[in-house]
């Protein structure tokens, strides 16, 4: 009877802890998720966006480095979705390969639009290298748009 009731609060147990709160994703493995799917995408074909003058016919993913974050713009409705620097990476790696038709390449474009406060070239400046860098680390050419 003794062992019966071990038994049943050994199992009791084993169903709790199997029930816990589901653990929550461990961001560096996200990320490197996001890296890999952006690194299966193929290298960037020059040949197929290096003539145009219209980047409104742009269909890779463009970004606009702006003083409050970087913008991913929406080329189907040309919305712009604000980003902090660090996120960069788990929005282009949760893109449909369809949204890369150049291959691994971005335009990127500095916001013709500041406040006028001192510190929007600084912040720009600041946000501008760590996107190049994130591009950089996963071997995403950048097609440098002069801004407006």
């Amino acid at each position: 009877m003794r062992q019966s009731r071990l038994a049943l609060i050994a199992a009791a147990v084993v169903v709790l802890a199997s029930c816990s709160a589901p653990k929550t994703p461990d961001p560096a493995a996200l990320e490197a998720s996001a890296t890999a799917r952006i690194l299966a995408i193929p290298p960037a074909t020059p040949e197929k966006y290096r003539g145009m003058t219209d980047m409104k016919g742009w269909r890779n993913p463009y970004l606009i480095v702006r003083a409050d974050g970087v913008g991913l713009l929406d080329p189907d409705n040309h919305l712009e979705r604000i980003l902090k620097p660090g996120e960069l990476t788990q929005a282009l790696g949760n893109l449909p390969p369809s949204a890369w038709p150049y291959g691994r390449v971005v335009a990127l474009s500095e916001s013709g639009v500041r406040s006028g406060a001192a510190d929007d070239n600084v912040k720009i400046r600041t946000n501008r290298a760590l996107v190049a860098g994130t591009l950089e680390s996963m071997h995403v050419l950048i097609n440098w748009i002069p801004s407006a």
